[in-house]
């Protein structure tokens, strides 16, 4: 039974608040469901109404688009159920689990599927904006194991999405993101991975950093699907490694103490657990945030430079590769398969004062990377336009798909995508 909360009750401001602080929105009402019965009954009352609709799970979303000034946002949250189906080698997960309660569900059995990195992250927005995580060189991304969705539409319909059934809205939510109506549940495909990694992280000072990361680079064409290349760029020099999810992995780090002068070695081999919530801030959603994001189809020399003349703020690279491009693009909305690495440049403060020069430094960071980059993950963009996720033909199909399910936009609070209808207005 959904559970319907109001400006000034009880729960109502912790029913609100995302990740990102700088978001202080107050919606008129907060339906928080417990079915999918409850969500159909939520999504008629914000088309009858004529209210905003906001869609909330992990609330990760930087720009908090889960919650409508003075709309209505639809809390998954109490639909966090996971069920795993031994024989089938598949998970049943409610659209309001976080990334956590998947992962501890199918490591009771040394099972696992691609997910993100911080297991306070909500399942449904992290899939269906593709879905990055440690084991999609192996596996492929969070979407592509995905087999089957329960979706309700905007006029209120639940329909099942797989290959074979409602196959164009099997396509769309691969990658597309929160556009096509309210996912309550998705079907994933598990793989044996046991529960051992190896995560391995190596620091070289500034005057190294050019070397070293040209030579990770070069490494990195040749990494076997279990490793995951990282790194890190900050003020002070850069960090390189890689993750590891399986048994061994340590046969590269000869080649890695050999890219410089390495200041700093950890090596430490941890429960898949451990690893999936090693980064996540238990007083997170204290903080204001902000980061830009891009991807690279190659990392030229002049790239590197440009990547460690940071100023002041922090960036990241991940490895893609693998299964991820098997994958045919066509095969799924999400695209840019054939990235080589995502780029993010984040920080995060706690002092309101200090938003416009924050907010800045990180703009300008990300676009002295711009000339390098080609397209960008659909998770990371913030206030860009929705053509660097998705090349125009791509769009194109998209936005007519949007047309047949959605085609009033009632859900447009995402990263959105206009129905084509719209769009030749």
């Amino acid at each position: 039974m959904t559970t319907f909360l109001h400006p000034g009750e009880p729960r109502y401001d912790d029913a609100r608040t995302v990740w990102n602080a700088m978001i202080d929105r107050r919606p008129a009402v907060i339906a928080r469901c417990t079915t999918t019965a409850d969500v159909v009954e939520a999504v008629l009352l914000a088309r009858s109404s004529g209210l905003e609709l906001g869609i909330r799970c992990g609330g990760h979303n930087i720009a908090g688009l889960a919650v409508p000034d003075g709309g209505l946002m639809i809390d998954l949250t109490p639909m966090g159920a996971v069920e795993i189906d031994l024989e089938r080698q598949t998970a049943i997960v409610q659209g309001g689990a976080l990334l956590g309660e998947l992962d501890r569900a199918a490591q009771r059995y040394g099972l696992a599927t691609t997910a993100g990195n911080v297991s306070h992250t909500g399942v449904g927005g992290l899939t269906l904006g593709g879905g990055m995580g440690w084991l999609a060189r192996r596996f492929g991304l969070a979407c592509d194991n995905v087999t089957a969705y329960e979706v309700v539409t905007a006029n209120g319909e639940v329909v099942r999405a797989t290959a074979d059934e409602n196959a164009d809205l099997f396509w769309g939510l691969r990658g597309g993101g929160g556009n096509f109506g309210v996912v309550t549940s998705f079907e994933f495909r598990l793989h044996e991975i046991g529960t051992r990694t190896l995560v391995a992280e190596f620091t070289y000072p500034v005057e190294a950093a050019y070397d070293a990361l040209r030579g990770w680079r070069e490494l990195n064409r040749t990494a076997p699907r279990e490793a995951t290349f990282t790194a890190s760029i900050t003020p002070n020099g850069v960090t390189l490694g890689y993750v590891w999810v399986g048994p061994l992995g340590e046969e590269l780090l000869p080649a890695f103490r050999a890219l410089g002068p390495v200041v700093h070695e950890s090596v430490e081999a941890m429960p898949y657990l451990t690893l999936q919530s090693r980064d996540d801030s238990v007083q997170g959603h204290r903080y204001r945030r902000y980061w830009k994001g891009h991807y690279f189809k190659s990392l030229p020399d002049e790239a590197i430079k440009a990547l460690i003349n940071t100023p002041g703020v922090s960036a990241s690279l991940q490895a893609y590769g693998g299964a991820i491009a098997d994958t045919p693009d066509e095969a799924a909305a999400f695209s840019h398969r054939d990235t080589q690495f995502e780029f993010v440049t984040s920080t995060r403060w706690e002092d309101a004062a200090e938003d416009e020069a924050r907010i800045r430094q990180v703009r300008e960071y990300a676009a002295t990377l711009t000339p390098y980059a080609q397209g960008a993950y659909v998770n990371t963009l913030n206030g860009e336009a929705i053509h660097r996720a998705f090349p125009p033909a791509k769009l194109a199909r998209l936005a007519e798909l949007k047309a047949k399910y959605d085609p009033e936009n009632l859900f447009h609070l995402n990263q959105n995508i206009a129905p084509a209808v719209l769009t030749k207005v």
